[in-house]
């Protein structure tokens, strides 16, 4: 299958594991800022694969694992109103919140449902004038494009039982905030390719030439990864800082400039908390004045409930790249995908996930 099968292929993959072996003369630390690319690592085994001096830390580019501990709260307080219908992606509803997550409140009585797309939302709503139905809009820019249609979509029919409750976040000041912490050890990134997709690359441009870090911007199958491994590597090596495009099938310089116009009629760039890391500037995105009635927070005035998060899980640091699975003293203990303590251990794009799933199968 075109676009499958030959960016699966053994014979590209081995080949670029020897060019990457034969290029790298010093030990790197490059960082996969989405949790997909985490899984293909090691759902493919490439990170037994690669040569020792190459270094792997795992990113925050799981919208599921960023969510604040408080907006899961928040999420939980609404879900449990016996006038709401709530909404959401299926990973959603395992993440714990404080005390319960959002299945015990769907088996305590609560209309909680799974969907595949925000417009079922609008469209329950259509159909349940009784009801307030609210959809949680988490992710990165991948999703907010369709979150925002479904805002304007609401407002065009003029839904007034129709709210999201935002939790969209961006990537750049992520990934600036990464490169301007204190004990920052990531050398090169590999961006991912489908926020890419929907943005272009030309954020990026800046934070390379600022912090000195090559971005490479990858796909998500073994050779894709191999690529932007090898360009990263290649670009180390030779001393360069630049943003490089590994996966041109998908991903111009500017992106998808009807999604950007679709974000940006919805959608204004707020601060943002990130779970286990906390605020960032300019990070997320936040509903526009002019869409306030379609703010959940807001409508159910739950926009000043807080969380502490818990003090046996360090997914802040394992997000940032400054630790490892393994160096966390609740990883396969209190911590399972059974009784998860954080997010990246529900997810499926979580590391900790990753981790447990595939060291596991191996291992067996």
């Amino acid at each position: 299958m075109k676009y499958l099968e030959e960016y699966r292929s053994p014979a590209k993959t081995q080949a670029l594991l020897r060019e990457i072996s034969s290029l790298i003369t010093k030990p790197w630390v490059i960082m996969e800022i989405c949790g997909g690319q985490t899984h293909a690592f090691l759902r493919h085994g490439l990170d037994a694969l690669l040569p020792p001096q190459i270094e792997l830390v795992h990113g925050p580019g799981c919208p599921v694992c960023v969510t604040p501990l408080e907006q899961i709260d928040k999420a939980i307080a609404i879900a449990s109103r016996p006038e709401v219908i709530f909404t959401s992606y299926g990973d959603m509803l395992r993440v714990p919140g404080s005390t319960k997550d959002l299945f015990a409140v769907r088996a305590d009585g609560g209309d909680v449902r799974v969907i595949w797309s925000p417009l079922e939302a609008v469209q329950l709503a259509e159909a349940n004038p009784d009801k307030e139905v609210v959809f949680f809009a988490i992710g990165f820019e991948t999703t907010a494009p369709a979150n925002a249609m479904a805002a304007l979509h609401a407002r065009q029919k003029r839904l007034r039982n129709f709210s999201l409750l935002v939790a969209q976040v961006r990537v750049p000041p992520a990934l600036e905030a990464i490169l301007s912490s204190v004990g920052n050890r990531t050398q090169a990134f590999l961006a991912a390719g489908h926020v890419c997709a929907v943005m272009g690359f030309h954020e990026y441009l800046p934070l390379a030439k600022k912090y000195q870090a090559p971005i490479v911007v990858t796909g998500f199958e073994p050779v894709d990864l191999l690529n932007g491994l090898y360009a990263a590597v290649r670009q180390l090596e030779q001393g360069r800082c630049e943003v490089e495009n590994q996966y041109q099938r998908m991903v111009t310089l500017t992106g998808n400039e009807a999604a950007q116009r679709s974000i940006a009629a919805v959608f204004q760039p707020v601060d943002r908390k990130w779970r286990g890391i906390g605020v960032i500037p300019q990070s997320g995105w936040g509903l526009r004045p002019e869409f306030a009635d379609f703010d959940a927070e807001l409508k159910f005035e739950v926009n000043t409930m807080t969380a502490p998060e818990s003090p046996l899980c360090i997914a802040g640091e394992i997000l940032q790249g400054k630790k490892k699975t393994s160096q966390c003293p609740a990883f396969r203990k209190q911590c399972t995908p059974q009784t998860p303590l954080g997010a990246p251990m529900v997810s499926a794009e979580g590391a900790c996930a990753a981790y447990y799933t595939y060291q596991e199968f191996r291992h067996d």
